[in-house]
């Protein structure tokens, strides 16, 4: 079946949240909640995308930026389709808006214990930045 790739609307988000949801690694918090999604998407116009089989959502993934940095969020495919170049192709659209609107750098996040995802990011060519802590605060 032929996947299409288009621009994430909030109206995709149920559908992309219950993809979010049933998949292994991927934390979901207040932060992903329809409120702050559509404050995301509405401040990072044309950087997120979600993926089609048909009628069926089977990836997404949120990017954005600061206006220096690219980063990209929750990327999932549907188990299903997985090792099919999906995830690749939504990361080199994301990446390829960025350059758009000349961000040409990109960060993301993950898990230290989700081999799968360390593997499939080492696979397309990001590299682990071992001197770099992630810290934290709530407001």
């Amino acid at each position: 079946m032929s996947i299409s790739y288009t621009e994430m609307t909030i109206e995709d988000y149920p559908r992309v949240f219950a993809l979010w949801e049933r998949t292994e690694g991927v934390g979901l918090s207040d932060a992903d909640s329809i409120e702050n999604i559509t404050q995301f998407l509405d401040r990072n116009p044309g950087t997120s995308f979600v993926a089609f089989a048909g009628d069926d959502l089977v990836g997404a993934v949120l990017c954005g930026n600061d206006g220096r940095r690219g980063y990209i969020h929750h990327l999932t495919v549907a188990e299903a389709y997985r090792r099919e170049g999906i995830g690749r192709q939504l990361v080199a659209t994301c990446l390829n808006k960025l350059k758009e609107i000349n961000i040409h750098k990109c960060h993301l996040f993950v898990f230290v214990d989700n081999d799968s995802a360390i593997e499939f990011w080492e696979k397309i060519g990001w590299e682990k930045r071992g001197e770099l802590t992630v810290m934290s605060k709530y407001t």
